[in-house]
C-alpha cells in the first residue's frame, strides 16, 4: 500500500496495533508524524519527553497493551532515556519513535541541528529493540518488527529513529503484519513431573506471584482454593488474585509475621518474579529449599535465589499442569496465613498514624476498579504499596525501577487509556518538581485525576536516613511553591488535607469530580507516623 508520508503509515500501523492516542513533543525532526497522529487519532502534548514515555508506559499497563511515544531527535531523544530505562526495567510494552536528521547526514559529524553522536547506540543500551528506518520501503516493516520486539518476552521499549526527510517522503508499504508474538516454550517434562510430586507432598505452601503471575489469574486462584496456600507478591504481581481475599498476605514478605511463614513452609512457588532487593531485604530474605520457579524468561530462572525445579513456560500453561498434583495444606495453615495477614496490615495501618485516614479514605471513595499510581515517595513506598488494596493488576501503576518523579506522567496515560474510571495518583513534592510542567498537560487535557501531593518540604526518604545516620542534612530540604497559588495558575482545583478528619470528604469529592484535582496533604500539619520511613538500604556505619 502507498502512504502520502510517513505520518500517514505510522497512523495505519497505530491502528493495526489497536493503539488510539499517542504522546509527545513536536518538533521539525518529527513534525509529519505529529500531524498525521493529531489528525486522524489523539496527541497529547505533554512537556518532556521523558514523560512521553512514561505516559504511554502506563497507558499501555492501564489497558494492557501497546503504548506509543513519539520525541525528537538528539537531546529529544536522550531526554526519554530514563522513562524508557523504567519501561524496559519492567518489561512493558512502549514503541518509542523519535526523529533523526535527513539521512544523507547521519553520522557526518557535522554539527546538523538535533544531531547526536551515535543515537541508535544510545537507544539500544536503554531499550529492548532499536533500529532506523533507513528507507521509505522499510518502515512499515520496522514498525512492526518494533511492536513485536517490545511485546515478546521479557518485554521492554522498542525505539525507532526515523530520519526527517524520509518520513516527508511517500511510503511504499507491503502491510503484512508481523506482530505476531511467537508460541510460548514448555519447561522440561522431568521438571515438571518433579514439580508436580513436591506440589502433592507439600502441607505448608505458600505462592510467591511476580508481574509474570498477572497473566495467570485464574488458575492461580484455582490453586490457592485448591492448597489452601498463602500467597505473597511483589509489587508487580499485586492483584494477581484481589488482595482482600483472605489467603492474600500481599507485599509484606520481610514482615516478622510473613518470615515466620518463609522458615516454617514446606515449599515456595514462585511466579514470574524478579525477587527485587528491597523486596528480599537485599536478598537476605530466606526462602524455603524446596522452590519451585516459573518464568517465561529463562535467565531468570535461579537468578535471585537456587530453585530446585526451574519451570520455563507461560504461567497459565504451567500453573494449569501443576493443578492436578495440588493437595489440602495441613490443618490450621491457611488459618495461620490468614492471621498473619490482619498482623501485618494491622501493624501497618498502625505504623503511619495519621496517614492511615488518607489510605482508608481512598479505598473507600475509589470504585472496585480504579487506576492507583504511585510516584516514589514515602506514602507511595510504605502504605501505597502495601496497605491500599488493589483488585486488579492493570489498575497497579507505578515506576518499578525506582526513578522519583515518573507518577504524574504515568497517572495522566493511565487516566486517559481508561477515561471513564477514577485514577488517583500518589506524588511527593520532591517528584512533582522534576516534572512540574506536567501540571499543564493534566489541565489541559483534564482526564478525571486526583493528584495528591504529599508536602513535606523536600526528600523525606532521604531525610529520614540522613537523620538516622548522619549528624548534617545534605540536599534534602527543598524550597516547595504555594500549591493554592500553583493550581490556581494552571487552572486546576485544589484542595487542602491538613487534619486526618479532611481525609474523607476532601478525597471523596475530587474522585467523583468529572476532571482533574490538585490535593495537597500537608504533611507538617497532618503530623508524623509513628516511626520516620526509611527505604530497605544499607548505609555503612562510620
Amino acid at each position: 500500500m502507498r502512504h502520502d508520508t510517513g505520518g500517514d503509515l505510522l497512523v495505519a500501523v497505530l491502528r493495526e496495533l489497536g493503539i488510539d492516542t499517542v504522546f509527545g513533543i513536536v518538533s521539525v525532526h518529527n513534525l509529519p508524524l505529529v500531524e498525521a497522529v493529531d489528525r486522524e487519532l489523539r496527541f497529547v502534548p505533554v512537556r518532556h519527553e521523558a514523560s512521553a514515555v512514561n505516559a504511554a508506559d502506563a497507558y499501555g499497563r492501564a489497558r494492557g497493551t501497546l503504548g506509543c511515544a513519539l520525541t525528537s531527535t538528539g537531546t529529544g531523544a536522550g531526554n526519554a532515556a530514563g522513562s524508557l530505562i523504567e519501561a524496559l526495567s519492567s518489561g512493558t510494552a512502549v514503541l518509542h519513535i523519535t526523529g533523526q536528521v535527513e539521512s544523507p547526514f547521519l553520522g557526518s559529524g557535522r554539527g546538523f541541528i538535533h544531531e547526536t553522536k551515535d543515537q541508535l547506540g544510545m537507544l539500544t543500551a536503554v531499550s529492548a529493540y532499536a533500529a532506523t528506518v533507513p528507507s521509505t520501503g522499510d518502515a512499515g516493516r520496522i514498525l512492526r518488527t518494533a511492536a513485536r520486539a517490545a511485546r515478546t518476552t521479557p518485554g521492554g521499549p522498542a525505539s525507532v529513529e526515523w530520519p526527517i526527510d524520509l518520513q516527508y517522503a511517500a511510503q511504499d508499504d507491503p502491510a503484512e503484519p508481523c506482530c505476531a508474538t511467537p508460541p510460548p516454550p514448555a519447561p522440561d517434562e522431568g521438571e515438571l513431573a518433579a514439580a508436580g510430586a513436591l506440589l502433592a507432598a507439600a502441607r505448608r505452601p505458600l505462592i510467591w506471584a511476580g508481574g509474570g503471575a498477572t497473566r495467570a489469574r485464574t488458575p492461580l486462584a484455582e490453586l490457592l482454593a485448591a492448597t489452601g496456600a498463602g500467597l505473597l507478591t511483589s509489587n508487580s504481581g499485586r492483584g494477581a488474585v484481589p488482595e482482600d481475599h483472605p489467603q492474600v498476605l500481599g507485599n509484606f514478605a520481610t514482615t516478622p509475621a510473613a518470615r515466620a511463614l518463609l522458615a516454617d513452609a514446606d515449599l515456595l512457588l514462585s511466579i514470574g518474579t524478579h525477587f527485587r532487593s528491597n523486596e528480599t531485604a537485599d536478598y537476605g530474605l530466606g526462602l524455603p529449599e524446596a522452590h519451585l520457579q516459573i518464568d517465561l524468561d529463562a535467565a531468570a530462572l535461579g537468578r535471585s535465589y537456587p530453585a530446585r525445579h526451574p519451570l520455563h513456560g507461560d504461567a497459565t500453561a504451567v500453573l494449569e499442569r501443576l493443578l492436578p498434583h495440588a493437595r489440602p495444606a495441613e490443618p490450621g495453615w491457611t488459618r495461620r496465613i490468614t492471621a498473619a495477614r490482619d498482623e501485618v496490615r494491622a501493624a501497618l495501618h498502625d505504623a503511619i498514624g495519621p496517614q492511615a485516614a488518607l489510605c482508608a479514605a481512598l479505598r473507600a471513595a475509589l470504585p472496585r476498579q480504579a487506576v492507583i499510581a504511585r510516584d516514589v515517595t514515602i506514602p507511595a513506598s510504605s502504605w501505597g504499596n502495601r496497605l491500599l488494596e488493589i483488585y486488579e493488576p492493570r489498575d497497579n501503576v507505578f515506576p518499578r525501577g525506582g526513578g522519583i518523579g515518573q507518577g504524574l506522567a504515568m497517572g495522566i496515560g493511565a487516566a486517559l487509556a481508561r477515561p471513564h474510571t477514577p485514577t488517583v495518583v500518589l506524588a511527593g513534592d520532591g517528584g512533582l518538581a522534576v516534572h512540574l510542567g506536567e501540571l499543564l498537560t493534566l489541565a489541559q487535557e483534564r482526564p478525571r485525576l486526583t493528584l495528591l501531593v504529599f508536602n513535606d518540604g523536600g526528600y523525606g526518604v532521604l531525610r529520614n536516613m540522613q537523620d538516622a545516620h548522619r549528624d548534617r542534612r545534605s540536599g534534602v530540604d527543598l524550597t516547595t511553591p504555594d500549591f493554592a497559588l500553583l493550581a490556581r495558575a494552571c487552572g486546576l482545583p485544589y484542595r487542602r488535607i491538613a487534619a486526618a478528619e479532611h481525609a474523607e470528604q476532601v478525597i471523596t469529592e475530587s474522585v467523583a469530580a468529572d476532571g482533574p484535582t490538585l490535593v495537597e496533604v500537608d504533611l507538617a500539619a497532618l503530623g508524623p507516623m509513628k516511626k520516620p520511613f526509611t527505604p530497605p538500604v544499607k548505609i555503612p556505619t562510620p
